[in-house]
């Protein structure tokens, strides 16, 4: 039995994932639950550290080139709805 199947991504909520969480720790002896709970705290942040040095110049490039591309993807919205408009004969 795969815990993973019971995953719903699209109903996929803070409870949700409190609720996971307690499964996996349900895993372990109840004395060691402040334990697991700490070690996997640390790998989450390492994980996130990680990435942010990994991949940090594409973090400011994504910072610095969002609201510059803003208009354009409105415009490019605005485009698309117009083009399906006009397929579907809608005024």
């Amino acid at each position: 039995m795969n815990p993973l199947n019971y995953i719903n991504i699209n109903s996929f909520n803070p409870i949700n994932a409190q609720n996971l969480y307690i499964q996996f720790l349900n895993y372990f002896p109840a004395q060691y639950h402040q334990a697991v709970s700490i070690v996997v705290a640390l790998l989450l942040i390492y994980t996130i550290y990680r990435i942010i040095r990994r991949d940090f110049i594409f973090l400011i490039a994504l910072v610095i080139f969002i609201p510059a591309s803003i208009p354009v993807l409105k415009s490019l919205w605005f485009t698309i709805v117009d083009v399906v408009k006009y397929l579907l004969h809608y005024k």
